[in-house]
């Protein structure tokens, strides 16, 4: 078995996130400790007790994922005695999971990681007023006449594909005029259902460019070394090492398009049968079989989850 740790986007935040770890484990109770510490803000609290509209906040939702994931990870290292290296061939992380990806791998200290992901949080909640953009999802249709949908629908104004998630859910983003007729011309191209997303932003398209600007100013006063396993990144759909090209994927990934689907077959290609999902959820552990019936999605969520995965690693 050759394994990928994967790592979820946003979406997949929950009160509670990260409770029955913290309750079984010291070693999530000091990530969560040193998160809060790092962004002077008693995440951990938010994440146990709500509010849930708080939790949901783009600022407060990207490092609390992060914090679950890492501690998900760091668990199998000192309790499990596994070092990352003998459990995954590469890490990936969907959007904001490139992040979580990056400080599993130790490629950015924890405390930068929670406080770059603050900052992209911010960055893009301000980049467009709210009530201009939107996202929607398009399911059944693929990559190609999504694209064509969008470029339809433009007319003067952004949509753009954001999440090419595999199994013909494709999801776009722009300003929420275009994106409603993007629906529409993607329904005459195939698509069975388009639905408009609860985001309070529309990312990885070009409106997100000043919060492209904001991290790239960001991670240059950041120290980021060759992570443990390579990363395979979401705009390339392909593995990066380097700690300058890591740095400028990041950057292109705030308004570039998550390749997701691309990645996973990617990893496919060098050998990988199966993603471990670690952190919150199991969106991307469920998506693994629409992508490739050969693959097989796992998901980490629970000390029993961790037990179980120990005794078969």
């Amino acid at each position: 078995m050759s394994r990928a740790f994967v790592f979820p986007g946003q979406g997949s935040q929950a009160v509670g996130m990260g409770v029955d770890l913290a309750g079984a484990f010291t070693t999530a109770r000091d990530v969560f400790g040193e998160v809060d510490e790092a962004l002077g803000q008693n995440l951990s609290k938010l994440m146990r007790e709500g509010p849930e509209s708080d939790l949901t906040l783009t600022e407060n939702a990207q490092p609390a994922l992060m914090a679950v994931s890492v501690a998900v990870v760091r668990i199998l290292e000192k309790d499990g005695g596994k070092p990352l290296p003998s459990l995954a061939d590469y890490v990936a992380g969907h959007s904001l999971g490139e992040y979580s990806a990056l400080a599993a791998a130790g490629a950015l200290q924890l405390a930068d990681a929670a406080r770059l992901l603050k900052l992209r949080g911010q960055s893009m909640q301000k980049a467009v007023p709210v009530g201009v953009g939107a996202m929607a999802a398009l399911l059944g249709i693929e990559l190609e006449p999504a694209q064509e949908a969008c470029k339809e629908a433009a007319q003067g104004q952004i949509v753009a594909v954001a999440n090419d998630n595999g199994g013909g859910q494709v999801v776009v983003s722009g300003h929420k005029e275009a994106v409603e007729r993007a629906i529409e011309a993607a329904k005459a191209k195939g698509c069975k259902r388009g639905m408009m997303l609860p985001v309070s932003a529309p990312f990885h398209c070009p409106l997100m460019q000043p919060a492209a600007d904001a991290m790239k100013a960001a991670l240059e006063g950041v120290a980021l070394v060759p992570p443990r396993v390579p990363l395979v990144a979401n705009v390339l759909a392909a593995e990066v090492s380097d700690p300058g090209a890591i740095k400028q994927r990041l950057v292109e990934q705030v308004t570039g398009l998550v390749r997701w689907r691309e990645g996973v077959q990617y990893m496919k290609t060098k050998g990988i049968d199966t993603l471990v999902e670690c952190g919150t959820g199991k969106v991307l552990s469920g998506l693994v079989k629409r992508i490739d019936k050969d693959m097989t999605g796992l998901a980490l969520n629970t000390p029993s989850d961790i037990e179980a995965f120990l005794k078969t690693a």
